[in-house]
């Protein structure tokens, strides 16, 4: 039987973000196809480590009494250490390079450890020169530690190939869920009905062209809701102050919605979908919004664009962002040739099933049972 561990989340079941969710689908899977798999969890509280089963996969809580960023570096620390007892014949694999150069221990210990390489993390915005500094060390070392990287973007796998050999990086995406339906009643509470609304869903920083929306947004009368979802702290933050001094009072700040029966339903009767981002690779909230058929309106990068694909519409500042609002708010705008273009791309490549399958396949021949001998163990 082959096992693999999984470190680099907070734990399953998923409760806090992409990775997360990505780490149960893929545990869960595994397990179904024959596997024995272990997922690291982070807990806020405890003396020592713990093992639980859940649905058939082994976890192991490992305690960190510590708040934020220092929590999760102190985190992945232990589970880097716990992870060496675990043998040889167990793959690892880890989900980020925010802390690769823990990994030096699994190096040193003959382990092999495939790492997804995410985002280009020390580009955002929201991070000081330490934190960037970082970032961009650890990036190369995740480079050099892991026997081989996943990229889940081809510009990514671009960016990395400027780090190390091409050929040590595979391109898997991130994937989502089709949604066929959902509740419209649950729309109430915001007293907006399908189709009648646009939906912003991320987190609000700079670099998620929030303000350039709300602001394009609010030039004139829509005739038509935006409802941004994102935790807004107008009196310590002087960009969520700014974005929301700049709404009009067709803008609607629910809050953050963990709810995803909500958030789905925001998703599926929602007019258009935007997504600002500017940095990053495949972003887990776009392939959720495309398996949800959604119209999408998002920033022009390369990053975007291959997610999305050529029928959404693009916009590269305020002014871009305003046109594209006036020719597609009004509601003799059909969005049908949007949605179903969505469904598309999502359909040909972004469903789990197939995001899964490549997994399977390439964390099968990087097994260690497949492997040992080969002159790939040590690249």
């Amino acid at each position: 039987m082959k096992h693999l561990a999984i470190l680099g989340t907070r734990g399953i079941p998923a409760q806090h973000g992409g990775f997360e969710t990505f780490a149960e689908q893929l545990a869960l899977y595994l397990k179904d196809h024959g596997w024995r798999v272990t997922v690291y969890c982070q807990e806020d509280s405890g003396d020592k480590s713990w093992e639980t089963v859940w649905r058939g996969i082994r976890r192991i809580h490992i305690p960190v009494n510590l708040k934020g960023a220092k929590a999760a570096v102190i985190f992945d620390l232990k589970a880097a250490w716990h992870a060496r007892q675990l043998g040889r014949d167990t793959l690892l694999l880890t989900l980020g390079y925010n802390t690769a150069c823990f990994h030096v221990m699994q190096r040193l210990n003959g382990q092999i450890n495939v790492i997804n390489m995410d985002g280009i993390e020390w580009r955002r915005d929201k991070w000081g020169p330490i934190a960037k500094t970082w970032f961009w060390l650890n990036e190369r070392a995740g480079c050099f530690l892991g026997n081989h990287l996943v990229a889940d973007h081809p510009k990514i796998k671009d960016h990395l190939a400027t780090r190390i050999n091409r050929e040590k990086i595979s391109m898997i995406p991130y994937g989502g869920d089709k949604v066929s339906t959902a509740d419209a009643s649950l729309l109430e509470v915001f007293k907006i009905k399908p189709g009648n609304f646009s939906v912003v869903i991320a987190r609000p920083e700079p670099e998620n062209s929030f303000l350039e929306m709300v602001r394009a947004f609010s030039l004139k009368k829509r005739n038509h809701k935006l409802v941004v979802l994102g935790n807004f702290d107008k009196v310590n933050s002087q960009y969520h102050k700014e974005v929301m001094d700049a709404a009009s009072e067709e803008v609607i700040f629910p809050g953050a919605i963990y709810d995803q029966a909500v958030v789905g339903a925001l998703r599926f009767f929602a007019k258009f979908y935007l997504h600002g981002h500017t940095v990053g690779g495949t972003n887990p909230s776009l392939v959720e919004a495309l398996g949800a058929s959604c119209a999408v309106i998002a920033h022009d990068n390369h990053f975007n664009r291959w997610v999305a694909g050529e029928q959404a519409k693009y916009f590269k500042n305020e002014t871009e962002c305003s046109d594209i609002f006036d020719a597609l708010l009004p509601s003799t705008f059909d969005n049908s040739s949007m949605k179903d273009a969505s469904q598309r791309v999502f359909e040909t490549r972004l469903t789990w099933k197939i995001i899964l399958a490549d997994y399977e396949e390439l964390l099968t021949a990087w097994h260690p049972n497949q492997i040992t001998g080969k002159s790939e163990l040590g690249s």
